[in-house]
């Protein structure tokens, strides 16, 4: 078999899934990661539709199952808290906004990355800063690391992500923004108070302003979000208190329980500000480099695809690399042959798009909780069931000894 070193960039749920199946087919694996550790927390991902299946394949489905967070399905809320919309877990036999399986992105990372061990190296706290390739394999450079030699690399490290930038080019060839922007921050200890009787609950405020809070796993834990439409804007990645600054001023008057979740902002453990984008390339391989999940075709998290992207993404890539017996050339144009179709579906937005999640005025928020109030009614009914009936929207191939079914 031929290229059987991989170095992988990013231990998330694309990188540790992509890790775990390459190792089933016989490569080396070594994953790098910027973080010290697996990264923990995080806000909830949903497992659905031929993300689930390839779970299930790993054979973790129930292990996820049992670290699911128990939420009773989304609730629009106006600036009062009174419910002006609902959509239960159980709609759309558990493939709606809530599905049947909702667990923490870091509890799912986690059950990844400990699938892969022993047999996977990893290193963390670094990241990759050159790639040079020839005819028999790529140099990496790292930050901290020593420079290695591999026979591919696969970037998995997101929408920002640094193999990408490195093989295909400035961010802003790659990624069309969606003119969003939200932070994600756990509150702790919270107070009775902000008692959400295990609904994911949301307020939009005119100005595109989201605010929402939803049930964690651990008592107490309350994960919220608060998301504004805004064009691009300029600030320091790394300056966490600019950020908070500027959130603080947009939802100055956002009403809710919109100023207890900015003090509980100031605080946050995990607290993470980006901006929202789609990656739209026409090809997800250069040479002996790839891309995986969020790093090639980041769907955004309005379609609530990501991460199956990532997953069936991992089994796909993985297996055709197996398949092939490591002939790199054969096996990414296969990848894309089998991945593309469904990426360019699990990309289209669900009706309204960025509107629909973030509407402008008042009268748009009215009109979006009277849509969802008729979702179990035609047309309605239709257009979500549609969106949501995505997740499962491809064929998964038997790779065969890749695969453990």
């Amino acid at each position: 078999m031929d290229n059987t070193d991989v170095l992988v960039s990013g231990a998330g749920i694309a990188g540790s899934a992509l890790a775990y199946w390459l190792r089933k087919a016989g490569f080396s694996v070594t994953v790098v990661e910027r973080a010290p550790a697996p990264r923990p927390g995080g806000q909830t991902v949903d497992l659905r539709g031929a993300g689930r299946d390839v779970m299930t394949r790993m054979g973790l489905l129930e292990q996820a199952r049992a670290l699911s967070v128990d939420q009773r399905g989304l609730a629009y809320v106006n600036s009062a808290g009174r419910t002006t919309a609902r959509m239960p877990a159980d709609s759309f036999g558990g493939e709606g906004i809530v599905s049947e399986i909702e667990i923490l992105r870091g509890d799912l990372g986690r059950l990844l990355y400990e699938a892969t061990l022993p047999d996977t190296e990893y290193l963390f706290d670094d990241t990759v800063t050159g790639l040079a390739q020839d005819a028999t394999g790529v140099t990496v450079t790292f930050e901290k690391a020593e420079s290695r030699r591999f026979g591919l690399v696969v970037g998995a490290d997101g929408l920002h992500s640094v193999v990408r930038a490195l093989a295909f080019g400035p961010e802003s060839r790659c990624v069309r923004p969606l003119d969003l922007y939200t932070a994600w921050f756990t509150v702790t200890d919270a107070d009775d108070e902000l008692a959400l009787d295990g609904w994911y609950r949301m307020h939009n405020a005119p100005g595109g302003l989201v605010a929402s809070a939803r049930p964690g796993r651990l008592p107490g834990e309350i994960k919220a979000g608060l998301s504004f439409r805004a064009k691009q804007l300029s600030y320091d990645r790394r300056d966490t208190s600019e950020q908070q600054d500027l959130i603080a001023r947009r939802f100055a008057d956002a009403g809710w329980e919109v100023p207890r979740l900015l003090r509980a902002m100031r605080a946050a453990p995990d607290f993470f500000f980006d901006s929202m984008g789609q990656v739209r390339l026409d090809q997800w391989s250069r040479g002996r480099v790839a891309l995986l999940g969020d790093a090639g075709y980041c769907p955004s998290p309005l379609t609530g695809l990501g991460t199956s992207l990532a997953l069936v993404g991992a089994y796909v890539l993985a297996g055709e690399l197996g398949a092939a017996d490591g002939d790199h050339s054969v096996a990414f144009g296969n990848y894309d042959r089998v991945m593309r179709p469904y990426v360019s579906r699990a990309q289209q937005l669900p009706p309204g798009g960025a509107s629909g999640y973030a509407p402008a005025g008042a009268l748009a928020i009215r009109l979006r909780d009277a849509s969802m109030r008729s979702m179990n009614r035609w047309p309605m009914r239709k257009l979500l069931a549609a969106q949501f009936a995505k997740a499962g929207d491809v064929a998964l191939p038997d790779y065969g000894r890749a695969a453990v079914l």
